[in-house]
């Protein structure tokens, strides 16, 4: 096991480095990047100004470089921005400042992109952590009452309304929840932006848990509503297949309880295939959903991701893409340990 597990943290190194090249390549070449938008701006200030485009020395206009501006401005730009070097010399170097963490300053904000991240990190860990225990406590107990009871009235509504909720797209749902619970027009129960209320901190111990829970509803609901299907019915499914095995026929045969027989022997062997969605469980610290924050004005990473893409944050946009990656394959090989330890016979050795 030993051997193995030292194997994947070599290959580790190699998925990663071509992964950021790839999105490093991607960054650098796509139009619209700091230097065009500054650029932009400096010619908004010139027309404002009433001045037209600057000429340098021996009568050299501005048209020779397509820009509207000087080449020394393009070379001060350029090289401001680490865009004077060869593509490969500035992944290197980009390389060895993320050796050490380095990711550079935000060209919007001029902030370490670390702070910057660690900033709206919070956010996203909260609802990450608790959508992640809340998703999986909540399907394997519901797909194994469904499992235990299939054929009854339980199981039948049950898979109708995981249906339903299936079928609901989150941005759907998120402009429903605000229009009847947010304040809408019709009910004003829940409160809209932020993670907890200004007299916070004002509040006792259990005044504070509740002021967060009352934030949480209506998002967590968003966050949440398109997992429950499909883990639902693969925890019924899977405990289905398990007990039409031999050894649950054998262990009826034996005498044992039915309680014994599904929480003992069954349920253990019905989660294997589910510890595969356990590799994101660091994903939940730079998890985020785009249409859920902009929604409830949560200021977390997927909104971040998204705001930094439109304005060619390369830096942001690279420090979440090696983070996540980083995450993603060490989730991938905390999930293969997990395994062994649920079922002692897979061995990876």
């Amino acid at each position: 096991m030993f051997k193995y597990i030292v194997h994947r943290l070599l290959l580790i190194i190699p998925t990663l480095l071509g992964i950021t090249l790839i999105c490093f390549l991607v960054n650098i070449t796509a139009p619209g990047g700091p230097i065009e938008q500054k650029l932009a701006q400096i010619r908004f200030s010139g027309a404002e100004g009433g001045s037209g485009a600057s000429s340098v020395g021996g009568g050299e206009t501005t048209s020779e470089n397509n820009y509207g501006v000087s080449e020394e401005v393009l070379t001060a730009l350029k090289k401001q921005y680490g865009f004077d070097k060869p593509i490969y010399v500035q992944y290197l170097i980009w390389l060895k400042n993320v050796l050490t963490l380095n990711f550079g300053n935000s060209f919007d904000s001029g902030e370490p992109v670390i702070e910057v991240i660690a900033s709206r990190l919070p956010v996203s860990l909260q609802f990450g952590v608790i959508s992640l225990i809340l998703t999986y406590l909540v399907c394997i107990i519901l797909g194994v009452m469904m499992a235990v009871r299939k054929g009854t009235r339980f199981d039948l509504t049950a898979s109708v309304g995981l249906i339903i909720c299936y079928s609901i797209p989150s941005l759907m749902l998120g402009i429903l929840l605000k229009v009847f619970f947010a304040g809408g027009g019709y009910f004003d129960w829940f409160p809209i932006g932020d993670l907890y209320s200004d007299m916070y901190f004002e509040k006792g111990f259990f005044g504070r848990i509740w002021d967060r829970i009352h934030h949480f509803i209506l998002p967590l609901l968003c966050y949440m509503i398109g997992s429950f299907t499909v883990l639902t019915q693969f925890m019924k499914n899977n405990l289905l297949d398990v007990i039409k095995l031999d050894y649950i026929r054998t262990a009826r045969a034996k005498g044992l309880s039915e309680n014994a027989i599904i929480y003992k022997h069954a349920l253990r062997n019905a989660l294997v295939p589910l510890i595969t969605g356990v590799a994101g469980i660091f994903g939940v610290f730079l998890s985020g959903s785009l249409i859920v924050e902009k929604l409830f004005s949560i200021d977390g990473i997927g909104l971040l991701a998204f705001q930094s893409a439109l304005q060619r944050d390369y830096n942001v946009i690279m420090a979440l893409i090696f983070i996540q990656s980083v995450l993603f394959l060490f989730g991938r090989l905390f999930s293969d340990l997990v395994y062994v330890l649920v079922d002692p016979r897979i061995d990876f050795s």
